[in-house]
């Protein structure tokens, strides 16, 4: 019996919502825009990693960077309509999450 092929756009989905801290970063970005300093204390990654992070996700057009030129400057994010539209895929995990998942569990 031949096996079915995974749909090549699917594959770059799951391949993106898997990297590390990119679903986290957009469940916060999910409640508004933020500040790099906010999104880096609530979900406790390194400055680095998150910069990676918001540079790819913001040239997927996931992520909106806009910089408010005062002193000293203020740079916030915030999720494009492209972004957005994941809203309804992280809830489905949210909720999935409260019914299955043991906090005490260990991953492997």
């Amino acid at each position: 019996m031949a096996q079915p092929t995974i749909c090549p756009k699917f594959e770059k989905a799951i391949s993106l919502l898997s990297q590390k801290w990119t679903t986290l970063v957009i469940y916060q970005l999910l409640l508004g825009t933020h500040r790099f300093s906010e999104i880096q204390s609530s979900i406790g990654v390194s400055g680095k990693v998150l910069s990676n992070r918001l540079k790819d996700l913001e040239n997927l057009e996931i992520v909106k960077r806009e910089v408010i030129p005062e002193t000293p400057v203020i740079i916030e994010y915030s999720l494009t309509e492209k972004g957005r539209s994941m809203e309804p895929i992280i809830r489905d995990i949210e909720k999935w999450s409260q019914l299955w998942v043991n906090e005490d569990a260990e991953l492997s």
